[in-house]
């Protein structure tokens, strides 16, 4: 496995290879990760993985800081997966002095994730069309936890008729239902145990659902005292998604359930 630092680095170890699949990471691996990278390894003769905490795409610096990093157990991993190329590149490497390019995805980008993080989704969109341009990849690979991501992207590229495809993989959970994310060691152990009524919440509003009955009403209900950003159904480029972002002490978590349609 080659580690790349740069994109002049990264388009030379890409040179000549073809059929190559990006997994976009910030890190900190968990099953989700894997389950990505394991997708991409069964579909393309190269995999690259990014490992790079976006500042672009925090509202709040603290949250930044507070992001878990453990670069040496990323790239062990990552290594024991099979990947081809590792880019990790400094944010001076991806944001260089006097940067001042940005990309803006407009409906699809609001709401939910869009409204209760300003700028979230413009940092998003920057910063996956800057490692589309420089892997040069034909298929890029997404979890569904971040829906209203994988939507953000693929609208970004259907609109500048990028030539590769999104694939959107299951939310991979805990035995006991909580999404996977890398923010989940940040939970102290009654915070965890607290954070297991936002996927309860959500496969009641699914119920509710599928009964006729009012899905937003049944989460909220449901969430067992935690106090939600948002409980909404959003059509995602024709999927209806049942999404929800709680705090959980002072860490905020979001999941979904897909009502109808599919986004992979």
């Amino acid at each position: 496995m080659k580690t790349s630092r740069t994109v002049d680095e990264l388009r030379a170890e890409l040179r000549g290879r073809e059929s190559v699949g990006l997994v976009p990471t910030m890190g900190a691996f968990h099953d989700g990760h894997l389950a990505l990278i394991r997708a991409a390894r069964a579909e393309n003769e190269t995999v690259v993985v990014s490992l790079f905490v976006n500042p672009a795409q925090f509202d709040e610096s603290a949250d930044l800081a507070a992001y878990p990093r453990d670069e040496a157990r990323d790239l062990a991993l990552a290594e024991s997966e099979g990947v081809d190329v590792v880019f990790a590149p400094s944010a001076d490497e991806m944001y260089p002095p006097g940067f001042q390019t940005w990309v803006e995805v407009e409906d699809v980008a609001r709401g939910l994730e869009g409204d209760a993080r300003a700028g979230h989704f413009r940092g998003v969109a920057t910063v996956c069309l800057k490692l589309f341009v420089a892997a040069a990849p034909q298929r890029a690979y997404f979890g569904q936890k971040d829906a209203q991501q994988a939507a953000v992207v693929r609208r970004l590229v259907r609109d500048l008729a990028l030539p590769l495809e999104i694939r959107v993989v299951p939310t991979v959970r805990e035995p006991d239902g909580l999404a996977l994310s890398s923010r989940n060691v940040l939970l102290s152990p009654a915070d965890r145990g607290r954070a297991l009524a936002l996927p309860a919440a959500l496969a009641a509003g699914a119920d509710a659902y599928a009964g006729g009955g009012d899905p937003v009403a049944a989460t909220r209900a449901a969430l067992n005292g935690l106090t939600p950003d948002y409980v909404e159904l959003f059509d995602l480029d024709g999927t209806l998604v049942l999404a929800s972002a709680v705090r959980v002490g002072s860490t905020r978590l979001i999941d979904n359930v897909i009502l109808k349609g599919d986004l992979g």
